[in-house]
């Protein structure tokens, strides 16, 4: 070998490697790896079955040796850092305000003590990314699955407590790694434009799987018990009835104002929500940034008669008088203050550890979406009743196709599906009084649903019952429950039912002696 040749060759870097297969695999040392503190390679294998397999082979490797020298050489010879002093100066007006509270925190916790030091044009290339990612799943307090310390409740000297509490590693979820590398992103981009560097170091990144969602609403046992629960207070009764009812949102009902409230003509008009950082809240736009109309069914307008009432005589004691304009729920007599979502969360997870029901606020929207769906209202209905504006279906975002007909029929069909109304009527259909029903035996929770349903039409008279087959699989139950739950119904002089027929929902109005000739209405007997 000539002086020369021998000379090229040492200058040559990385390496190509014959494999046992004759597959060729191209190495090029990357550095050293500022999380681990281990070598870093890139590698990359071309088969042997490649065309021309040994010029692709020299191709990867100029590649990776390029990309090697444009992380050495970065046009702008910045930090993490420095990089997000100036990102979090642009972030005011940007994004929306909870968006940048999540970001600064993320900013703040996990991006500057991990990566704050390195370079952005050599320091951040796809290993260091993808070992950053790891370090987040394995410990939020990114201790290396190593940490043996105490996590006190506050900083500076003071007196222990059970707040403070001995170190357990607990990573962080997809979805927040997803948020981290959002906001990562958005940074690397800007320096994109600046011409800090010449590519994005997050082009080589590997995104974490975005997680399934895993609805868990409460089931129709759960519910009542519930709802039961929470009557004991009528001003926490009638929040939770009325999350179920309209599945808003916790900060849509924290922000609804009783000028926006029609009882007359069943409607709730919900334009704002309330937003909460720790003790921060304030007042912003809906998540779809569209104001929405929900019909309401005549228990639940009842329900809010009797509460606003009780708001109206407890004011009056007080010597004050409610702002019309002011919240449906309020801390303050005269209504013009709201009720903070992080108290309605905390509350309702109290509510649900007394009872023994593992549940969060927000399942109770799920409840809503479940039990319309599951009564057979089409999804653009729902989506535009819970305010979904996405989804990935161009139905589920084009609310002039929501029609308010199919939006009270989506009222009526849930309330029917509600566990049965704290509620007594007088004769004159007034209320009289509140109550807190204690329905016990799974027999009476089917006959109080059915009554419900039939109580606020989504069965009418002349309408077929549920089979004892349907009642089966719907409640889980046996074939006796069904048939004692549809005989209650026919004590109570609600349904006729006799031996090798369907029962049917009698008329209120006809007398008893004359039920047997109750017609099946034109809809049913079409069927």
């Amino acid at each position: 070998m000539s002086a020369a040749k021998a000379r090229r060759k040492a200058k040559q870097r990385g390496e190509i490697l014959t494999l046992p297969s004759g597959s060729l695999k191209v190495r090029v040392y990357a550095g050293i790896d500022p999380l681990t503190g281990k070598k870093h390679y890139l590698t990359e294998t071309v088969s042997h079955l490649t065309p021309d397999y040994e010029r692709e082979a020299e191709r990867i490797r100029t590649r990776f040796l390029n990309q090697v020298d444009e992380r050495r050489a970065p046009k702008v010879k910045a930090t993490v850092n420095m990089l997000f002093d100036r990102y979090e100066e642009q972030l005011p007006g940007t994004v929306e305000r909870t968006t940048e509270i999540g970001y600064r925190r993320n900013i703040r916790l996990h991006i500057r003590p991990l990566l704050g030091h390195l370079d952005i044009g050599k320091g951040l290339t796809g290993e260091v990314l993808d070992s950053f990612d790891a370090t987040l799943r394995q410990c939020s307090a990114h201790c290396g699955g190593k940490g043996d310390f105490i996590e006190h409740r506050k900083s500076g000297d003071h007196d222990c407590t059970d707040k403070c509490r001995r170190h357990e590693c607990k990573g962080l979820s997809n979805s927040t790694i997803l948020k981290i590398h959002s906001c990562l992103n958005s940074a690397l981009e800007m320096a994109l434009r600046w011409d800090w560097i010449s590519v994005n170091p997050m082009d080589r990144a590997k995104a974490p799987t975005a997680p399934k969602p895993k609805p868990n609403p409460p089931t129709p046992e759960e519910a009542a018990a519930i709802v039961n629960d929470a009557f004991r207070d009528i001003s926490w009764g009638m929040f939770l009835w009325l999350a179920m009812v309209t599945g808003a949102r916790r900060g849509e009902l924290c922000a609804a104002t009783l000028d926006n409230l029609d009882l007359i003509r069943q409607t709730l008009l919900l334009k704002t929500s309330i937003a909460q950082e720790g003790g921060d809240t304030w007042e912003k736009d809906l998540k779809d940034h569209q104001q929405r109309r929900i019909a309401l069914d005549d228990v639940t307008v009842q329900l809010l008669k009797v509460y606003l009432k009780y708001r109206d005589d407890l004011a009056a004691e007080m010597g004050e008088q409610i702002d019309r304009k002011g919240r449906i729920f309020s801390t303050s007599t005269d209504h013009t203050t709201y009720v903070k979502p992080d108290s309605m969360s905390q509350r309702y997870s109290r509510t649900c550890d007394r009872l023994g029901i593992e549940s969060k606020l927000h399942a109770l929207r799920h409840y809503s979406v479940t039990e319309l769906i599951s009564a057979g209202v089409d999804p653009r209905t729902v989506a535009g009743r819970v305010g979904h504006s996405g989804g990935g279906t161009t139905t589920l975002r084009v609310y002039a196709a929501w029609q308010s007909e199919a939006d009270q029929r989506a009222a009526k069909t849930l309330t029917g599906r509600m566990p049965a109304a704290p509620i007594a009527l007088d004769e004159n259909d007034g209320i009289t009084r509140l109550t807190a029903p204690e329905i016990t035996g799974p027999y009476r929770q089917i006959a109080a649903d059915l009554r419900g349903a039939i109580a606020c039409g989504v069965l009418r008279p002349g309408d077929f019952l549920p089979t004892v087959t349907d009642i089966r699989t719907r409640y889980g139950v046996s074939a006796g429950t069904a048939n004692r739950a549809v005989a209650e119904l026919k004590a109570a002089g609600l349904v006729s039912a006799s031996r090798g027929k369907r029962a049917v929902v009698l008329d209120p109005g006809v007398p008893r002696s004359d039920a047997a000739v109750v017609q099946l209405n034109p809809e049913k007997r079409a069927r």
